[in-house]
């Protein structure tokens, strides 16, 4: 059995990627966790998953947050005080899917090692249940994109822009674009309805998925075009001219700006980063 990928569980809702699975997998994380967030991403099986995901875990007696509808970069933010954290998602895929990802408190995904384990459990079904008068209880937290943005807005500057901002039906409405406000920008959402059809566009920001993202920004006169994917754990971009700015070249950019001495990409990253940068570039697995 092979359940993870580069960057966690996922599959057909229903077909694969089940709430028996996702219950398993609940217990799983549960048999060795005492505090666990969970959040999701706004696709129609969310709440579905999230049941069977926290059901799993409370009967192996572990503490349930629900942060509810959040970003994938807030929930690894808000396992920092937690034992793991779960975010219920499946990112850039169309609609019919769903997804799992584990976190670590130190905002970083399951290791190699941790993920074997939990497939283990799954496969073997030796979960550490407990009885009746111990099992976990589930509670909610409902500031957890607030505390989110307080602590991205300690550590930036402030910006006077014209910003667009495509939130891909997402939960990218409630960080984002309060973020960029609260620097000064003048911000203008488009897809900011979280809806798990993805009416707006399909949730991987392509730059043939984001044509109205282009035309904003160029009618409009903004500065900047931003487009995230369904959690919003990605985001491309669009200079004020409508050119399209990927990953790659943003990687670029950015590590052009920061990068001292070193900088880590993946292995499927351009070689064009090589040139680009004056540090040593070191290349690791996806995921």
């Amino acid at each position: 059995m092979s359940l993870f990928g580069s960057s966690g569980v996922r599959g057909v809702v229903n077909d694969g990627m089940t709430p028996e699975l996702a219950c398993r997998i609940g217990m799983a994380v549960g048999s060795d966790a005492g505090n666990v967030v969970i959040g999701t991403d706004s696709r129609t099986s969310g709440p579905m998953m999230e049941a069977a995901v926290s059901s799993g875990l409370m009967a192996c007696g572990c503490q349930v947050y629900s942060c509810g509808l959040v970003t994938t970069p807030t929930l690894a933010e808000a396992t920092r005080c937690m034992d793991a954290g779960v975010m219920l998602t499946a990112s850039h895929n169309p609609p019919e899917y769903a997804g799992i990802k584990l976190w670590n408190p130190d905002g970083m995904g399951f290791s190699v090692s941790q993920s074997d384990k939990i497939e283990q459990l799954v496969s073997s079904r030796k979960f550490r249940l407990k009885p009746w008068d111990k099992v976990g209880q589930r509670h909610v937290l409902n500031d957890v994109p607030e505390m989110h943005a307080r602590r991205i807005l300690a550590g930036v500057g402030k910006a006077k822009l014209k910003v667009v901002v495509d939130c891909a039906n997402g939960p990218a409405f409630n960080i984002t674009p309060i973020v960029l406000q609260r620097m000064g920008c003048k911000v203008v959402t488009i897809n900011s309805n979280p809806d798990g059809h993805f009416p707006g566009r399909m949730p991987e920001p392509t730059e043939e998925n984001l044509g109205d993202l282009r035309n904003a920004v160029v009618s409009m006169n903004a500065d900047v075009g931003i487009a995230h994917d369904g959690d919003a754990d990605r985001m491309v971009a669009f200079d004020d001219k409508g050119q399209y700015l990927g990953g790659d070249q943003l990687l670029a950019l950015f590590a052009k700006r920061y990068a001292k001495k070193k900088v880590v990409v993946t292995v499927d990253a351009s070689m064009a980063i090589d040139d680009y940068v004056d540090a040593k570039v070191v290349r690791t697995r996806v995921g």
